[in-house]
């Protein structure tokens, strides 16, 4: 056993507290945009808060999940710089994969957010404003959450820019993270846009009854 629980803090250091401290940035991210836009969708928080403008609302909570994205971010890297590093993950073959590993994250992350706009990206759903019609070009004609898939892409690319098995284990744990929210996410967003629909369909009807 001593041999095994040797090897094991030859990978990840699991007394380094800032280990545990980037964990609980990364899962508390989407929680807090989960619970802030079903507040806002069901009682108006945040738009009541900016007098009545639900766009200034969305981009105040935008710029939130922006600022706790980077400080999550800061705290990832720092929780990598106390781990062990791993020689295989130090060649240039390795490093030229973590490279492409964050290129690929970027793109997606990036391309996503044109595709959507600020709104469109960050929850706009959830103040009232939606998108006339689903996106279905790049990149979403490649993953159904490029954000989420891209976002997780630059996690492991930075883990392995480090050289550090650490960052696979909170890779991991951003993926499992991602997927519960994406459980969430989705289905009350497809619910938003199918109460859109049902409406749209109810005001066609009466105008044809008028006629």
């Amino acid at each position: 056993m001593a041999p095994l629980q040797g090897a094991v803090d030859q990978l990840v250091d699991l007394n380094q507290k800032s280990l545990f401290i980037s964990a609980l940035a990364i899962g508390f991210n989407p929680l807090f945009w989960n619970i802030v836009a079903r507040q806002e969708y069901h009682n108006k928080v945040l738009t009541r808060l900016f007098g009545g403008h639900s766009q200034a609302a969305c981009y105040a909570l935008a710029a939130t999940i922006f600022g706790l994205g980077l400080f999550r971010d800061s705290l990832y890297e720092r929780a990598l710089r106390h781990q062990p590093s791993y020689p295989l993950l130090e060649t240039t073959e390795a490093q030229y994969l973590g490279y492409a590993l964050i290129a690929v994250g970027n793109i997606l992350v990036v391309s996503s957010t044109w595709a959507l706009g600020i709104t469109g990206t960050f929850l706009g759903d959830y103040f009232g404003i939606l998108m006339d019609s689903m996106v279905t070009g790049f990149p979403f004609n490649i993953t159904d959450a490029p954000m989420y898939h891209g976002s997780t892409c630059s996690f492991l690319g930075v883990a392995i820019l480090y050289g550090k098995p650490a960052g696979f284990l909170l890779t991991g744990w951003v993926y499992v993270v991602y997927k519960i929210a994406l459980s969430y996410e989705n289905p009350f967003t497809a619910g938003i846009y199918a109460k859109r629909d049902r409406e749209r369909a109810a005001a066609k009807g009466e105008d044809k009854k008028l006629r």
